[in-house]
């Protein structure tokens, strides 16, 4: 029986804008700057305020199914050495979540953590967001911290700053030349 969360049935979204934003976040954290540009920060919060409402969602799916590839490929590098996903991504993900408040209010952890838990298991991140409905506002921001954790991941299993981003690169490369 098919999940209603089955990726297969899930928005892509802006997959591009989104990577875009996170490998900016990456690129600020990797120059090992505190604080985003502020010229920078300036551009992001333009573009996202050019998207409009339906770019907006665009974008938020992107940023789930980036979510989704990188937990897909942490999965079966988990299970290439026989370890658990969820004891070995999930749960140092969340813990770093809780010693961020800032980022990361109490009660806004649960649904990030739960963003992963999905993705992990094989399930489209957004869609089993959306079962609680609309995004809210105070999710915006652990969202995107989320998928910037999650890319910081990627690369630093594979000791390469860049590998995050060529992974979802060359996926939407894959996909146009389908």
């Amino acid at each position: 029986m098919s999940s209603p969360c089955d990726p297969a049935r899930a928005p892509v979204g802006d997959v591009s804008a989104a990577l875009m934003m996170i490998d900016s976040r990456l690129q600020t954290l990797y120059d090992d700057k505190t604080e985003a540009d502020p010229e920078q920060r300036e551009l992001l919060d333009r573009f996202a305020a050019a998207l409009g409402p339906t770019g907006l969602d665009d974008l938020l799916d992107g940023t789930c199914t980036l979510i989704y590839v990188f937990m897909k490929w942490l999965r079966m590098a988990c299970e290439a050495e026989d370890k658990d996903v969820m004891e070995y991504v999930v749960v140092p993900l969340v813990a770093t979540m809780r010693k961020m408040p800032k980022t990361f209010p109490p009660e806004v952890v649960p649904i990030m953590a739960g963003l992963l838990v999905a993705a992990g298991t094989g399930l489209s991140p957004n869609l089993w967001r959306a079962q609680y409905g609309r995004w809210s506002d105070a999710e915006m921001n652990p969202l995107e911290a989320t998928t910037v954790l999650l890319a910081e991941h990627v690369n630093r299993v594979t000791d390469d700053r860049d590998f995050a981003t060529r992974l979802i690169v060359e996926a939407l490369s894959g996909a146009d030349q389908a």
